[in-house]
């Protein structure tokens, strides 16, 4: 059957892979988040709420007014925002309902990594980077912040300045050296 015959439902996609294709919180974890994630994305929260779905509706009222809704771009564009609208505010409320909100400035001054650290290592081909342990829905790597449930953090925490880590990629085994960490002041 051609998909030019086929339903579109709100259903289409999944709850859990929307906005950004965050990925599934593993089974048995906490949803855990930093006060600025939580706030960023509670502010995305409100936006989409207060101020960008109201405007999708006036337009799609408006161009529903027009009539013929089969070839109204602005009836069709509408109704299909509004579904991805109403799907990415599932998602964050539920997953800011689920947050476990973690300061990590309480650790400020410490050199054991925990959530939140900034943490510089050297791999063994004497190759030194810089990642933040970040919340799930809050790493942007193109930042330098690594979910707390990737293989790089998962080694990395609960390890302390010096301590030599294997940190198993697809490549093989790598050795790293924690070289520094550091927390956001309180």
């Amino acid at each position: 059957m051609s998909k030019a015959f086929t339903r579109e439902t709100d259903a289409d996609g999944d709850d859990d892979d929307v906005g950004g294709n965050a990925p599934a919180l593993p089974v048995g974890t906490r949803n855990y988040m930093t006060p600025q994630g939580y706030a960023r994305l509670r502010a995305e929260l409100l936006m989409l709420l207060d101020d960008e779905r109201p405007k999708i509706v006036e337009t799609v009222h408006w161009a529903a007014k027009n009539g013929d809704r089969s070839e109204n771009g602005d009836y069709l564009y509408g109704k299909k925002r509004l579904r991805e609208i109403d799907r990415r505010v599932r998602f964050l409320t539920k997953r800011l309902e689920i947050a476990e909100v973690t300061d990590p400035s309480v650790h400020h001054g410490g050199d054991q990594v925990f959530f939140g650290a900034t943490v510089t290592y050297v791999e063994d081909d004497g190759t030194e980077r810089t990642v933040t342990i970040k919340g799930i829905d809050e790493a942007q790597s193109q930042l330098g912040e690594v979910s707390w449930v990737s293989p790089i953090a998962r080694t990395l925490l609960r390890s302390r300045v010096g301590d030599v880590l294997k940190l198993e990629t697809p490549a093989g085994t790598k050795e790293v050296e924690v070289l520094s960490v550091d927390y956001p002041a309180p």
